[in-house]
C-alpha cells in the first residue's frame, strides 16, 4: 500500500532490542467516524482490542504524526494510523530469566525444591516476569520443550516450601498421574486461628470458586471433591493453633478454604479473613514435606525443607506458650 514519496515514517518510542513490526493504513470511508481502537481491531485482528487498547496507553499508536492518547478518539478518513506491535505480556512471559533456586534434589528427571514466599509460580496478570517458571527456563534448556517448562502442582504465592518439577516429558506425564492417583505424599504445617478441638480430623469438602468473589474460592456444592486430614501439633492458650495438613486432593487454595470453612483461617490471610498474628502479614502455611516414588527410577523420593524466618519464628512462639 502507497502512502506518498514524501511521506516519512515517524519515530514511535525507543523499542530497540523487542521484537516489534509496525503496520500502518490510511483510513478508509468505511472506517470515518469509528473508535480508534475499533479501526485498530479490523486492521490488527491477531491481537485482542484490550492489548491493542494497552498499545494506545503505551503511546505505541500514532495517527498521522501525533501519538495517540485515547482509545475513543474519532477517526477521519485519510488520516494514516502506525501501530508498534509489542508482543503481548502472555507472548514475553515465557523467557528465560536468571533466578537463585534452592534445589534440594535433582536429576536427569526432575528436581525437588525449596519456594521462597513471595515467589511466583507460573505467570500471570500482574507477574508476567521474575516468576519459578522463567527461572526454570533458564536452569535448564529441556524446559523449553515442556509443557509449563516442567511444573506439575502449584504453591501460592505467599505460601514457602517444597515442591517437584519435572524435566522430561515421561517424568512430567508419570508425576501427573502421581498426584492425581495421590501417590504423592503433601504435607503443609500452619498457624490458624482458634483452638482446633479435634485432635485429627478429615475435611471433604467440595471447592469451586466463591460466586460472590472471582479471587476467592470456597466449599460449594457444585465444586470439585476436595480431602483434607488436619492434625493438631500445638494448642497455644493465645488462642492459636499449630496444625499439620495432608492433602489428598490439589484444588486451588485447599488448605486455606478448608480450614476457613472450619471456622479457623490461616495467620495471616486476608483473603480468607485470616487476620495477622505473630508478625505474620502472609499465611503462614509451609509445605514441610514431599514423598513419592521415583517415575524413572523408582527410588523413594522424601524431601523436607524448614520453614523460612518468619514463618519459623512465629511457629516457635506458638510452642513457647506451653
Amino acid at each position: 500500500m502507497s502512502i506518498g514519496e514524501d511521506y516519512t515514517d515517524p519515530p514511535l518510542l525507543d523499542l530497540e532490542g523487542e521484537d516489534v513490526e509496525t503496520r500502518q493504513w490510511p483510513v478508509d470511508a468505511h472506517e470515518h467516524g469509528l473508535r480508534l481502537d475499533k479501526a485498530l481491531v479490523r486492521g490488527v485482528p491477531e491481537f485482542s482490542r484490550s492489548h491493542l487498547q494497552h498499545l494506545i496507553e503505551a503511546g505505541c499508536v500514532l495517527v498521522q504524526t501525533k501519538v495517540a492518547v485515547s482509545p475513543s478518539q474519532k477517526l477521519r478518513v485519510g488520516q494514516l494510523i502506525s501501530v508498534a506491535l509489542r508482543p503481548t505480556a502472555q507472548a514475553q512471559a515465557f523467557r528465560a530469566e536468571p533466578l537463585a533456586l534452592d534445589i534440594r534434589f535433582e536429576d536427569e528427571h526432575l528436581m525437588v525444591l525449596n519456594k521462597p514466599a513471595g515467589l511466583v509460580v507460573h505467570p500471570a496478570p500482574g507477574h508476567w516476569s521474575g516468576t519459578l517458571l522463567n527461572g526454570l527456563l533458564h536452569h535448564h534448556p529441556g524446559a523449553t520443550d515442556l509443557p509449563r517448562a516442567g511444573i506439575v502442582h502449584r504453591l501460592d504465592r505467599d505460601t514457602s516450601g517444597v515442591m517437584v518439577v519435572a524435566k522430561t516429558r515421561l517424568a512430567m506425564h508419570a508425576l501427573v498421574g502421581a498426584i492425581a492417583d495421590r501417590s504423592v505424599h503433601r504435607v503443609y504445617r500452619a498457624i490458624v486461628w482458634g483452638a482446633v478441638s479435634t485432635a485429627e480430623q478429615e475435611v471433604q469438602a467440595p471447592i469451586g470458586r466463591d460466586p460472590r468473589s472471582r479471587i476467592r474460592m470456597a466449599v460449594v456444592a457444585s465444586g470439585k471433591p476436595s480431602r483434607t486430614v488436619v492434625r493438631v501439633l500445638h494448642r497455644a492458650p493465645s488462642g492459636h493453633t499449630a496444625v499439620e495438613c495432608r492433602l489428598h486432593t490439589g484444588r486451588t487454595h485447599q488448605i486455606r478454604v478448608h480450614m476457613a470453612h472450619l471456622g479457623h483461617p490461616v495467620v495471616g490471610d486476608s483473603l480468607y479473613a485470616g487476620a495477622p498474628a505473630w508478625g505474620m502479614t502472609r499465611q503462614a502455611l509451609h509445605a514441610h514435606q514431599l514423598a513419592f516414588d521415583h517415575p524413572c527410577t523408582q527410588t523413594r523420593v522424601e524431601v523436607s525443607v524448614p520453614m523460612p524466618a518468619d514463618l519459623a519464628a512465629a511457629w516457635d512462639a506458638v510452642f513457647a506458650l506451653g
